[in-house]
């Protein structure tokens, strides 16, 4: 592969995971009730309003879950591996690989978006607890429904809340046990596993 098509897929891969990473985060953010009047959400609803207005006509939503923005994360990967792999292999693939290697791709996306999101909790509560910063308290919004049924198990320490411990080995064996055994039974090729 020539320095040009790496760079061009390098833009491709950066440009396109961002705004998955937004899409997704949409979806997200209206399945955890998350309060769409913080200034980071309506900065994701303004990113996908474009996109997602004309697919809200058509496909309504489901209590909670957004199925025009999950249709739209699904589309948005489709074609973010379709142009990686038409840049370096010169074809876009069988489309019903693509479909499940999207399908693969999304689900490691949203448990990663969960793992990060506990990351950052977890060195929030730790540097600044308590915090009012819009993007403090939508990360918290984003963690609480993942953190609860940990909460819930656990025998509570005096303080010490150790439910992010569990929730990181069940998002890492997912991830582990899941995602990357599909990507390896669906034999998705490297180029795109960069994606997951």
């Amino acid at each position: 592969m020539s320095q040009l098509s790496q760079a061009l897929i390098l833009i491709i891969q950066t440009l396109g995971s961002l705004y998955l990473l937004i899409v997704l985060l949409r979806f997200i953010l209206q399945l955890v009730r998350a309060d769409f009047y913080n200034p980071l959400s309506q900065f994701i609803v303004k990113a996908t309003h474009p996109l997602l207005r004309p697919m809200r006509r058509v496909i309504p939503s489901m209590g909670t879950l957004d199925l025009s923005s999950l249709l739209l994360a699904l589309i948005v990967q489709i074609v973010l591996m379709a142009a990686i792999l038409l840049v370096a292999y010169g074809t876009t693939g069988n489309p019903l690989l693509l479909l499940i290697w999207a399908l693969i791709g999304i689900t490691g996306l949203f448990l990663n978006i969960f793992f990060w999101a506990l990351i950052i909790s977890v060195i929030l509560s730790w540097v600044a607890p308590g915090s009012h910063n819009p993007g403090a308290q939508l990360v918290g919004q984003l963690c609480e429904p993942v953190l609860a049924p940990f909460r819930r198990l656990l025998p509570n320490l005096g303080g010490l809340d150790i439910s992010p411990i569990f929730a990181f080995l069940a998002i890492k064996l997912l991830d582990m046990l899941v995602v990357n055994n599909l990507a390896t039974m669906t034999h998705m090729p490297n180029i795109l596993r960069m994606l997951i």
